[in-house]
């Protein structure tokens, strides 16, 4: 069935569904289960339900779920006694046809249920969950003997008619808090019940007005007769009067009102108890609403032009085009006005970045163009916020035209994608690992716009091997920018050989003189520096000389990090910590040595060469909060920080003008990782951060510092030449039978016992060898065999290209359902990660 008939089947179905009369429907709830469930609908509720639309529903025995209505009809089961619908919670699709179709797709493609693709897509303000709650009951208590702790619950319990049991347990904070409710609830001095808990609440704001009409100098006058006796209630009311006036306003908000005019809040409690001022609550908006005058785009160079037409050109034949364009082309400003001309058309455009970092500077330039027809959504906005942009599109004439996001964004209720923008398309970050649906944002996005009819634009400086190989193929159209925006030149890279430096003792705490000289020219001519380890913390491990031995984690098969500011250390894959102590944990000798370095060091020994330089650093540890992004890019951009410290945050994307210097302190970290993809990735890194370098008024240098220089990946960085970095590992890629000559599919298997993990592993890789041969690699442990207290084991599985996906997906999922429903495994955790890249 053609893509126009799905949809206006589906709106036929909606239409039908508000008309006809059905007794059932089927919902999709938000748990790791791939069917839907059949519910009944109360007569009360008939015609009042539709596809797409939350409701309340009673699963298992007592929990209640919101879920989505995915199909209406009149087939009663006939093996079990259905239940009905507790109740409707929208008047509107919360879901539209595009998100089930793509759901469909996704739940299939990446072997996930629609579950768990309904929890990752909905913010969490609109999956509702019921929650148990405590109430008294009508029994005397009195008579009942009962301990000091039940009788400090029943006193909390006596400041409402019910609490959540969660907040009686945060309050009172007290061991064995739940078998004293439970003792209670054996007296029957207690009841528990389940109850819908609303996560997302509209803000509501406090507005003033004068009751009575401002024109009118009767009015006036006898409000001024009523307060003679009262001249600072008789000022407030002149202000007020003359402000609404003045901006031509009916109303103000209060607290606003109050600042302003230094009115203290008694003399407008007395206006408003005198029901002069009328006091009004208003629902208002979380987001930040900029009501500025949009400016006109930039004019395009020669050169951006060309590629802009050339764009248009391959559109009119593909739906994806990649935008190779070295760093600082200019490909934001072509971005810019191929939106401006979906807009144009009443076309909605989706702009994916790969980090939230990205987000603060792209949307200032943005706005400056668009406006308050932009949004933004990412995970360090709150949930109400998110909330309150989701159901944005469900308003008439409020849809945001551009929304600016990272991965999660390809689940927004778009109605009318005109194009996707996926920016700097090579970064892994496009990559949901945890929990399920390991989608990739970028494939994921392509999928999405053939649903719309809408086109894909990938761009970046760097492109994946997959991506360079499909548009070199044909796949997809391809326009290539290699001319720097104002024409400068690219940065001067520079290789140190660290072997050599070591000798000759010209390094000082993993800085080479050549690169501390070069930071220091930069600060003298005012100039700033940016300073890439893909590290954080300060040592990745802190050693015993004597004993040879290392802090561990408690619960994982890794050394602990040492992170300085906190005098801790760290696990990195569970967050275990323990206290740094000047002696050895196991020997109780003082003769530790750090090994290593990350951020925290890097910062650390820079105070001690540039006392006067003002430093800061970007990585994990510094941008937790939801501002710390933002905070340190405009304090970089505002010439704030001569040197910016970071991990691969500082690699992608960002546009900084006095930047003239960048420095790669240790190239091996990237380069010895045991990952197809390493040198793939380290390319992408080292020649996106040396691209920070020099980008608008002159030449940048960039120092790589390495133990191997000759390896060619980074000689192809140095001479910026990303055909020989493509057909070198295109070769290695196709020998192997690695992407893009094939598809990989990564089983991970968990279990607590170690002997229970390697029969379970043995058994599944029997198994799919019988079906899959020498396309089978595994079951082998990962480099980090344990985490979390859970073993692990991976399988992977080679499939070609050119063989059947989906008969190999049902062979996969068949056998993965046979370890699982064995006895003996029923503990087992296996997780399946389609395209772990």
């Amino acid at each position: 069935m053609k893509k126009k008939e799905k949809n206006l089947l589906f709106l036929k179905e909606y239409s039908l569904s508000m008309q006809l009369t059905y007794n059932y429907v089927d919902v999709i709830v938000p748990l790791p289960l791939q069917a839907t469930f059949t519910y009944s609908i109360p007569s009360e509720l008939n015609g009042n339900i539709a596809l797409g639309q939350r409701v309340v529903v009673q699963f298992g025995n007592k929990k209640f779920y919101m879920a989505i209505v995915r199909a209406l009809h009149n087939n009663k089961p006939v093996d079990y006694e259905t239940k009905p619908i507790v109740s409707i919670l929208d008047n509107y699709l919360t879901i539209n046809e595009f998100q089930f179709r793509f759901w469909d797709w996704m739940s299939e493609y990446y072997l996930c249920s629609k579950g768990e693709i309904l929890k990752a897509a909905l913010p969490s303000g609109l999956k509702l969950e019921s929650e148990t709650k405590i109430a008294l009951t009508n029994l005397d208590s009195t008579t009942i003997q009962i301990t000091d702790k039940e009788q400090s619950i029943l006193d909390f319990l006596n400041t409402s008619k019910s609490h959540y049991i969660q907040d009686v347990l945060t309050v009172l904070n007290k061991k064995d808090t739940l078998n004293s409710i439970k003792s209670l609830l054996d007296k029957k001095i207690i009841t528990v019940f389940e109850d819908i808990k609303q996560n997302f609440k509209p803000k509501l704001e406090q507005y003033i007005s004068i009751n009575g009409n401002v024109q009118d100098a009767r009015f006036i006058n006898k409000v001024s007769e009523s307060l003679k006796g009262a001249k600072k209630q008789l000022q407030a009311f002149a202000h007020l009067m003359e402000f609404l006036n003045n901006n031509n306003l009916q109303e103000v908000e209060r607290k606003k009102f109050l600042q302003d005019h230094d009115i203290s809040v008694a003399i407008l409690n007395q206006l408003i108890l005198k029901e002069i001022v009328l006091s009004i609550e208003k629902e208002v908006s979380r987001l930040e609403h900029f009501d500025i005058e949009p400016i006109k785009e930039k004019e395009l160079n020669t050169f951006q032009a060309s590629a802009l037409e050339n764009i248009n050109n391959e559109f009119i034949t593909k739906d994806v085009v990649l935008l190779h364009g070295i760093t600082s082309s200019g490909k934001t400003e072509i971005y810019i006005h191929l939106i401006k001309n979906e807009i144009a058309k009443g076309k909605q455009v989706l702009y994916l970045l790969p980090e939230i970092a990205l987000t603060t500077q792209i949307i200032n330039r943005l706005r400056l163009v668009f406006g308050s027809e932009i949004g933004v959504y990412h995970s360090r906005f709150n949930d109400s916020e998110r909330v309150e942009i989701w159901n944005n599109f469900n308003q008439a004439n409020k849809d945001y035209k551009i929304i600016l996001g990272v991965r999660s964004s390809i689940f927004l209720p778009f109605k009318n994608l005109g194009l996707i923008i996926v920016d700097e398309e090579h970064e892994n970050t496009y990559k949901q690992y945890d929990p399920a649906p390991r989608y990739h944002a970028r494939d994921c996005a392509i999928i999405l716009a053939s649903l719309h009819k809408a086109k894909v634009l990938l761009g970046t400086a760097t492109p994946s091997i997959e991506t360079y190989y499909n548009a070199k193929a044909g796949k997809y159209g391809l326009v290539e920018l290699f001319k720097r925006h104002k024409e400068i030149a690219l940065p001067n890279i520079v290789i140190v050989d660290m072997k050599k430096a070591y000798k000759q003792k010209a390094v000082q705490h993993n800085f080479s003189s050549i690169l501390l000289n070069k930071i220091e020219l930069a600060l003298q001519n005012k100039e700033q520096v940016i300073l890439f380890q893909n590290r954080r913390g300060y040592s990745p491990y802190i050693e015993c000389r004597d004993c040879g031995k290392i802090p561990t984690c408690k619960y994982c098969e890794v050394s602990l990090t040492f992170h300085k500011a906190t005098n801790s250390l760290v696990c990195h894959y569970c967050g275990y910590t323990i206290k740094n102590k000047a002696n050895c944990h196991y020997c109780s000798s003082y003769e530790l040595k750090s090994k290593g370095f990350g951020t925290e060091k890097i910062e650390d020994d820079l105070q001690n060469f540039f006392p006067h330089a003002r430093l800061d650093r970007m990585d994990l540890d510094t941008t937790r909060a939801k501002n710390a992004y933002s905070s340190i890019i405009s304090d970089f951009e505002n010439h704030k920080t001569d040197i910016l410290i970071g991990t691969q945050m500082v690699t992608k994307g960002l546009d900084f003008e006095n930047v003239s210097l960048v420095g790669v302190l240790s190239a091996e970290n990237m380069l010895s990782l045991p990952d197809f993809r390493a040198y793939e990735r380290a390319f992408h890194l080292m020649t996106q951060v040396a691209g920070r370098a020099g980008r608008s008024k002159k030449q940048g240098e960039v120092i790589i510092q390495s133990l191997n220089p000759e390896n060619f990946i980074i000689q192809d960085v140095v001479a910026n030449n990303y055909q020989h970095f493509y057909s070198s590992l295109l070769q290695e890629r196709k020998e192997f039978s690695y992407p893009p000559f094939s598809r990989l599919i990564r089983i991970t298997i968990k279990h607590k016992e170690q002997a229970t993990l390697d029969f379970a592993a043995l058994t599944l890789s029997q198994w799919l060898k019988n079906s899959f041969s020498d396309r089978i690699l595994g079951p082998e442990y990962p480099p980090i065999n344990k985490i979390q207290n859970l073993y692990i084991k991976n399988i992977l599985i080679k499939i070609e290209k050119e063989k059947p996906l989906k008969k190999a997906k049902e062979l996969i999922s068949n056998y993965i359902h046979e370890i699982k429903i064995s006895n003996q495994f029923k503990s087992l955790q296996i997780i399946i990660n389609v395209d772990p890249y």
